[in-house]
């Protein structure tokens, strides 16, 4: 699977190509489900299929129902329990329950909403998609639904009928300094979700040779994060100990709506740093949204230890809140 699910691109590629597709989406768990609400699964008409419900438990029996519902137009609600067994057949350490919406497209799900849905998200615009299960009315609402976008909860509502998919723009991690611990960071975090890039104006530290196949922008950090912009679903991690790179990115980062704001470096060094964002005319406020010293306290002492301190730590601030 790709860092991004990509469903609803793929269900408009095959409909537009005159395929047909039908979308099936985890609405809800019960117990040890093997994936989460919101992961989804795409059938076009030739049968073929991207993404996964259910890691491999239930996929061969959604792409049947998928199928008869391209065929009669109607969606569907469906209800698996997948056992501890079936499982760990396919490599799950354990099982759960799981309900699956199935909609076809322009029958059920109307070309154009999907075509508004994929056009968000191209936008990294967040949008949540509006289903009420009794009725089939369908929407897309970006104005609602704030602590469902804050903590990337898709689900039923409490009235038991109204399922809501939150689609965020993908989560991003900008990495000022391209050294040891960003080699060990960037894989790391492209496993965890992150688009990752690395930024250093001195070549010899963001290269090509150095991350092979990144994205990396060899601009002074200020010039580069406004280039590419920084958002509420953007981490941003210093790792230079040099001021003349972290600060212009730090004054960039405390005026972003950036979830997560990290610098590497003593507890001396963190004090520095703050005289001279104070003297810039931070306030304590802002400044406290640095995490400094950067990381978990785990004890880590190589690079990739480090770099899985920093994950940890933005995942606990993206998932927990500060």
């Amino acid at each position: 699977m790709p860092s991004v699910e990509t469903a609803p691109e793929q269900a408009l590629e095959w409909v537009n190509a005159g395929k047909g597709a039908a979308l099936a989406t985890v609405i809800e768990t019960w117990g040890s489900a093997p994936r989460r609400a919101g992961a989804q699964m795409v059938v076009s008409g030739d049968g073929d299929m991207m993404g996964s419900v259910s890691g491999g438990c239930v996929e061969g029996a959604v792409v049947v129902e998928a199928m008869e519902a391209l065929e009669d137009g109607a969606p569907r609600l469906l209800e698996y329990g997948v056992s501890d067994g079936d499982a760990f057949a396919v490599g799950l350490a354990c099982g759960g329950t799981i309900k699956i919406l199935v909609e076809p497209i322009g029958a059920a799900m109307p070309g154009a909403l999907l075509e508004d849905l994929v056009a968000a998200r191209a936008g990294r615009d967040q949008v949540a998609y509006v289903v009420d299960t009794e009725t089939w009315d369908r929407r897309l609402d970006h104005d609602g639904h704030a602590a469902r976008f804050a903590k990337d909860r898709t689900g039923m509502e409490e009235d038991g009928k109204t399922f809501v998919a939150i689609h965020n723009p993908p989560l991003r991690l900008a990495i000022v300094g391209g050294v040891h611990i960003a080699q060990a960071l960037v894989p790391m975090a492209k496993l965890a979700g992150y688009d990752p890039y690395i930024i250093d104006p001195r070549e010899a530290f963001g290269s090509e040779a150095r991350f092979p196949g990144e994205p990396v922008i060899n601009d002074w950090p200020d010039d580069a994060l406004a280039q590419v912009g920084v958002d509420a679903r953007t981490a941003l991690v210093l790792l230079t100990h040099d001021p003349k790179l972290d600060d212009p990115a730090l004054h960039i980062a405390l005026n972003s709506d950036a979830f997560y704001i990290g610098a590497l470096g003593s507890t001396r060094t963190h004090a520095k740093r703050v005289a001279r964002l104070e003297e810039a005319g931070f306030s304590a406020d802002q400044i406290a949204r640095i995490k400094g010293p950067i990381g978990l306290d785990i004890g880590a002492a190589s690079p990739p230890e480090i770099a899985v301190s920093i994950l940890a730590q933005m995942i606990s601030i993206l998932r927990q809140g500060a």
